[in-house]
């Protein structure tokens, strides 16, 4: 890690979190925000912005994890998260609300720098995926919009596809807009005149 961190830890023993803050101070170049406790826990996280959220709890439960993965913002910063030992569905249910790492066994000082490397690595990973969704599906919903608008142009102007989308595209030139843009114009309005 080159840049400089800011890292929130949310544990309530006062002496596990020295001892973490001990550990990734040896370790990383890093701002330190111990969070002693998990009422008003959104809160507490967002005044200090973090980059990394290490979340350390002996047992949780199903509705702990909840508001815990929902306060830390799983999918605006990486989040790890150190239970003490395994307990059926929690780490499946800890990934899919966005937690970056399901650590069992505890936080253990020495294995906090590569569970921070690999825990922004995941998140980072995680993260180009959804925007490659996002863009994934975007994209498709415009070739619809598109393929809608050439249908109605093929059918009030007795034109080909091929003919419809240059004339959607000469179209889109002439306005400064994308081709999808226009479409969406013109399938709306043929909505309206219905």
């Amino acid at each position: 890690m080159t840049s400089k961190l800011t890292v929130v830890v949310v544990e309530e023993d006062r002496d596990r979190a020295l001892a973490i803050v001990d550990a990734l101070k040896d370790s990383c170049d890093c701002d330190l925000f111990v969070i002693g406790t998990t009422s008003g826990l959104a809160r507490r996280i967002a005044a200090h912005a973090p980059d990394v959220v290490l979340i350390d709890v002996d047992n949780p439960t199903r509705d702990m994890l909840e508001e815990l993965t929902l306060a830390s913002g799983p999918l605006e910063r990486p989040v790890a998260m150190f239970v003490s030992r395994a307990a059926g569905g929690l780490a499946q249910a800890a990934i899919e609300a966005g937690v970056s790492a399901y650590v069992v066994d505890g936080l253990k000082p020495e294995r906090l720098l590569p569970v921070l490397e690999v825990t922004i690595a995941r998140f980072r990973m995680f993260r180009q995926m959804r925007i490659e969704l996002a863009e994934t599906r975007r994209a498709l919903e415009e070739r619809k919009v598109i393929d809608r608008a050439k249908g109605l142009l093929m059918k009030a102007k007795g034109i080909d596809e091929d003919a419809a989308y240059a004339l959607l595209r000469r179209t889109a030139m002439d306005q400064g807009r994308r081709v999808a843009e226009v479409a969406e114009a013109l399938v709306t309005a043929s909505g309206l005149l219905r």
